[in-house]
């Protein structure tokens, strides 16, 4: 039995969960995430304990490796519309910013164009300066992959450290020629 597949998942106050022909919905106070999962697992929702519990149908290899997967997806979802995820990227480098016009964040980080990033629907980005990227939503996959498409477009190289990291990042430098 999964480890993390058997632990029921608790439904914070002001979340309401339901499942209805594999759909599960959870709503909160930052919005409403929807999801369809695998015919290989069951998800049933236990309004009096406030909790969800995921099983599964059999014990071959997809369903074990499904169950886990579906419970923390679920847990995600009501983490989500909860209290949000938030990823913190920042920029260094001489001449390197970004900046946030309608829905395109736009870098400069040493090409000789501006990059347009089209922000997807259901993240909040912002800029605080303009040496920091805070990308905030719901969904925690979103979140993540948009940060990492980010981060994707000028990484930090080793030898000066420039590029685009994640906050508290450590990027380990490496020596140049002159070093002995």
């Amino acid at each position: 039995m999964s480890r993390i597949g058997k632990k029921p998942v608790a439904i914070v106050d002001g979340v309401k969960v339901s499942v209805a022909d594999r759909e599960i919905s959870v709503e909160g106070k930052l919005g409403k995430l929807v999801w369809t999962h695998r015919p290989e697992v069951d998800v049933v929702v236990d309004a009096a304990a406030k909790e969800v519990r995921v099983s599964r149908k059999s014990d071959e290899r997809l369903p074990r490796a499904l169950h886990g997967l579906t419970r923390a997806l679920i847990r995600n979802m009501i983490e989500g519309v909860s209290t949000g995820y938030e990823k913190r990227l920042e920029i260094q480098g001489v001449g390197y910013l970004a900046a946030v016009q309608k829905d395109v964040l736009q870098l400069r980080v040493g090409f000789a164009n501006e990059i347009h990033k089209k922000i997807p629907a259901g993240l909040t980005v912002t800029c605080p300066d303009q040496t920091h990227i805070v990308i905030r939503g719901t969904d925690r996959q979103k979140v993540g992959q948009f940060a990492a498409e980010v981060r994707a477009v000028r990484k930090p190289e080793p030898y000066k450290g420039k590029g685009v990291r994640y906050e508290g990042e450590q990027v380990r430098r490496k020596a140049g020629k002159t070093a002995k």
